[in-house]
């Protein structure tokens, strides 16, 4: 999946110099939206009620300028947003010397018109296949006996981490 969805607005980017190196340059933002809509897998950290965090990884597609994910109405990642919906995506690669991570920081807000639910469904067939097929009713995907709740997260801001030569830190911020 290469085309990658239109960002409302270009935010602006700002290298971080304390933590870049001087040679560092923001890649271009369509870039790093590429990677954020290529990605498989992301790791979504939550808050618990009790001020613990919960992290857990999962598929997430990115539509219209936002991260979508779904879950089960009873998983704790449901249940913290429930009570606190600020949220944190992470993506990227597991080395040190190489690669992009990109983290995306922004507020989990449910998605329940069926027809934006259609829409985000044919994108999760598109991107991870028949196993990923999701039936929507009522405000939910449906994928056998179980049901999931849809959320969209707007990024407010986004940091990328370039790994290896040169080392950067960027911030993208979202109105």
């Amino acid at each position: 999946m290469t085309d990658v969805p239109d960002t409302p607005a270009t935010p602006e980017a700002r290298v971080d110099p304390r933590y870049s190196d001087p040679r560092a340059g923001a890649p271009p933002w369509r870039e790093v939206e590429r990677l954020i809509a290529e990605a498989e897998l992301f790791w979504i950290s939550t808050v618990r009620p009790d001020g613990r965090p919960h992290v857990t990884p999962l598929p997430a597609v990115w539509s219209s300028g936002a991260l979508h994910f779904c879950t089960g109405p009873e998983e704790r990642k449901a249940r913290n947003l429930a009570e606190n919906p600020h949220v944190v995506l992470t993506t990227g690669v597991n080395t040190w010397a190489e690669g992009y991570d990109v983290v995306v920081e922004g507020r989990a807000e449910r998605v329940a018109d069926d027809a934006r639910l259609r829409e985000l469904a044919a994108l999760w067939e598109e991107k991870y296949g028949d196993f990923w097929r999701f039936e929507v009713r009522e405000g939910h995907f449906h994928h056998g006996p179980g049901r999931a709740v849809v959320f969209s997260v707007a990024p407010r801001t986004i940091f990328g981490f370039g790994k290896g030569e040169p080392f950067s830190q960027t911030r993208w911020r979202f109105a």
